[in-house]
């Protein structure tokens, strides 16, 4: 990005400069909004958009990109939120490492239910990948992506958040949950750590993945930057979930608009500073210069239907997909920030067996009963 200021200085004659605070967004935004000093354009979660941008930004439900993308934020029928790019996540592949065993094409569609999963991972066994699947023990990967996949297909996951918070949910007869949790189970029991799961590293289990020692990882497409460290397989990319399920759940990725611009709309920001920062996001969408900065130099799927340049890496290529057919359950974006770690560590305990189904339930639903529920209206 700031190489991208530069030039993009250069060619237009407008000053950009590039900061960065590796402080949680919400922290750092306080701050400098008490200091009378904030950014002209800040890139921020989706959940900071719904917390911070009816005070803190400019409606954007005019600019012409907005009809261009269906992953942008609105709140009470004003868009505020500029999606940066797609991320999702969904269980990672190694085709490569499996088409080697089995000597067949593998066709992701064929393993959509845990059933035929487990029977692909017992070929895959009996073939000689002793054990198919590694499972990322860090709390953001449990409780902050895995887990709310619970959430996020429910037929109403703010309506069933609410049921939660309000004691109404045994989640240990909600058929989300249950199958969700099975195939967790799955991928638990053919983990290559699993006498060691919580103290498995990150970097050894992608590299495992990346050199095609296992066939699967739940993860996303952030993940190729970890994996692209390694000799990695040219043929990996992202599947769902597999769920034996007849909603179609099992057939989509989680995902959506992932980090997104707002503009500051306080009389701290002077209305030419607004005029160039809104001419910069439009530069972004429209211009060969500004899409290729998002997918050749960013390695990010463009959330915008006129950006038609391809995606290098193969995992962003299959989120890509996903994308492009409405193939997305969206994201659940209103979490409350200390939920992934807390509920990563009850998580964690159960990768490594110090509790059952039943104990993680439990400490899930006392989680919610205390929790702080968003009321934001999109």
């Amino acid at each position: 990005m700031q190489k991208m200021a530069k030039a993009y200085t250069k060619s237009t004659g407008v000053k950009v400069q590039v900061y960065y605070s590796s402080d949680t967004v919400a922290a750092h935004l306080a701050t400098k909004y008490a200091s009378g000093d904030p950014y002209t354009i800040s890139m921020v979660d989706a959940k900071d958009i719904y917390s911070l941008a009816k005070e803190h930004a400019v409606d954007l439900s005019k600019e012409s990109w907005v009809s261009k993308t269906d992953q942008a934020i609105s709140i009470d029928g004003k868009t505020y939120g500029f999606p940066v790019s797609v991320e999702a996540r969904g269980l990672i592949y190694n085709a490569t490492a499996i088409e080697k065993i089995t000597g067949k094409t593998f066709d992701p569609k064929d393993y959509s239910t845990l059933t035929k999963f487990k029977e692909l991972l017992k070929e895959l066994k009996a073939g000689g990948m002793t054990a198919p699947t590694g499972v990322l023990k860090e709390d953001w990967s449990l409780a902050a992506h895995y887990l709310p996949q619970v959430y996020e297909e429910q037929t109403d996951p703010s309506a069933f958040i609410t049921k939660l918070h309000d004691g109404k949910v045994d989640l240990n007869k909600n058929a989300k949950f249950t199958s969700l949790m099975n195939t967790f189970d799955v991928l638990k029991a053919n983990n290559y750590a699993a006498s060691s799961a919580v103290s498995a590293d990150r970097e050894v289990t992608e590299q495992k993945l990346a050199e095609g020692q296992i066939a699967f990882m739940f993860g996303g497409n952030w993940d190729w930057s970890v994996i692209n460290q390694y000799k990695y397989s040219k043929n990996m990319g992202i599947m769902p979930v597999p769920q034996n399920t007849s909603d179609g759940s099992n057939e989509k990725l989680v995902g959506g608009g992932s980090k997104y611009f707002m503009i500051d709309s306080s009389d701290h920001t002077s209305d030419t500073q607004r005029k160039e920062a809104k001419a910069f996001l439009n530069w972004i969408v429209d211009t060969k210069a500004g899409q290729s900065f998002i997918v050749d130099d960013c390695s990010m799927v463009s959330p915008f239907s006129n950006n038609k340049l391809a995606v290098s890496d193969p995992l962003s290529a299959s989120v890509k997909e996903y994308a492009d057919a409405k193939k997305l359950i969206p994201n659940y974006n209103h979490l409350p920030d200390d939920h992934y770690t807390i509920l990563g560590a009850d998580f964690q305990k159960y990768l490594a067996g110090q509790e059952n189904r039943s104990d993680l339930a439990s400490s899930i639903e006392s989680y919610w009963k205390t929790a702080k529920v968003s009321t934001v209206s999109e």
